[in-house]
């Protein structure tokens, strides 16, 4: 692996579910599209934010990059050595270098175990001993996330939510990982404790030089961690960019409505931008839109979303490593930056027979 290559390099990535019907033979009748050919790059120390509504297959992208799931195509790089459908054997000598963040951390921890066996247990698993020994790594470990040493020998139902995330965190450091994949790591936690676990995932990138994939629904926590943010819909990235580029300048309609619905806190009643107001439900992945899937949706639809995918290319107006997946991207000169402030103001909601966009009071 060459220095310019890049940690992580995904492409075409794939993954659907089989839906099985039939009796007395059960057959395959479906498939859940949950991830439709994701293309994406991750560099050493960098963070890359995923973000997108619930279902639109962020989950599935983590548990893919880990290898906790067997991808239907598409090829996964790690390092320059392609892991897509590598052995258990195979996959042994990188099994350390990628860990996982799970999302809940009441379900991620054996609640038969002590602190100190669930952090132990990669380090066993792997074979590694440090030096030292294990338990005074485990409690070393145990005071870079905050927490008390002593702890070692207590059980997860001995602990807060924050606490547990964080036991959680020390476990994935456990094994010195080069990539750590963060599902929601601070959804199932009080707004208090939020903070307190993104500043430590923060300062242990900048320290430890990990790269993070980090997967998460609040936009105001990916845009303070993430160095890039890319945004999904129905298993497809419909746009990726620099944090700042993204954030002022979304160039995809969806990147805009997401954008928008950010709660905006100001000092006067009035209203400093649009809403955009999606119509409709996000349709089935089981049978996803012709086209672009965000076409049904849209206010800027014509024949042509419904008959072409849009490429995830660069457009015109926008920086070389900004990229969106739209046929008639919004106009950099017209989009308007959105504030990191947050609260509800007018918006817009598609009008079906004009398609295009209407003030809604």
């Amino acid at each position: 692996m060459s220095s310019t290559d890049p940690l992580l390099d995904v492409s075409g990535l794939t993954k659907h579910f089989p839906i099985k019907g039939g009796f007395p033979i059960r057959r395959t009748v479906g498939a859940v599209q949950a991830v439709d050919g994701l293309d994406f790059t991750l560099a050493e120390g960098e963070s890359l934010g995923l973000v997108g509504e619930s279902g639109c297959g962020k989950s599935t992208t983590g548990r893919l990059i880990t290898r906790l799931l067997e991808p239907t195509a598409g090829t996964i790089s790690y390092r320059g050595q392609d892991i897509t459908h590598a052995s258990r054997k195979e996959l042994a000598p990188v099994r350390s270098e990628i860990q996982m963040i799970f999302q809940d951390p009441y379900a991620s921890l054996n609640p038969r175990q002590t602190v100190g066996k669930i952090i132990t247990a990669p380090m066993e698993i792997n074979d590694i001993d440090p030096a030292g020994g294990r338990e005074a790594r485990v409690r070393e470990l145990l005071e870079i996330v905050g927490l008390n040493p002593e702890h070692y020998n207590r059980f997860p139902h001995e602990f807060s939510g924050g606490q547990r995330q964080r036991i959680g965190v020390a476990r994935a450091l456990a094994l010195e990982p080069k990539l750590i994949v963060a599902d929601e790591p601070v959804s199932a936690l009080d707004v208090s404790i939020q903070a307190q676990v993104v500043n430590l995932l923060q300062k242990l990138q900048k320290e430890l030089g990990i790269a993070f994939l980090f997967i998460a629904h609040d936009l105001a926590v990916v845009r303070h961690f993430s160095q890039r943010v890319a945004v999904m819909y129905l298993g497809r990235i419909v746009e990726i960019a620099d944090r700042e580029d993204l954030y002022g300048n979304p160039r995809h309609p969806y990147t805009k409505a997401l954008l928008s619905a950010v709660p905006e806190a100001t000092a006067d009643e009035a209203p400093t931008r649009e809403r955009i107001l999606l119509t409709g439900d996000v349709p089935s992945p089981v049978n996803p839109p012709s086209g672009c899937r965000f076409r049904t949706r849209c206010w800027k639809a014509t024949d042509k979303c419904a008959s072409e995918a849009p490429p995830l290319v660069r457009v015109e107006g926008s920086r070389d490593s900004h990229l969106t997946a739209c046929h008639y991207p919004e106009d950099p000169q017209t989009a308007s930056p959105v504030p990191q402030a947050r609260s509800a103001s007018q918006g817009l909601t598609l009008d079906k027979a004009t398609q295009s966009p209407k003030t809604e009071a």
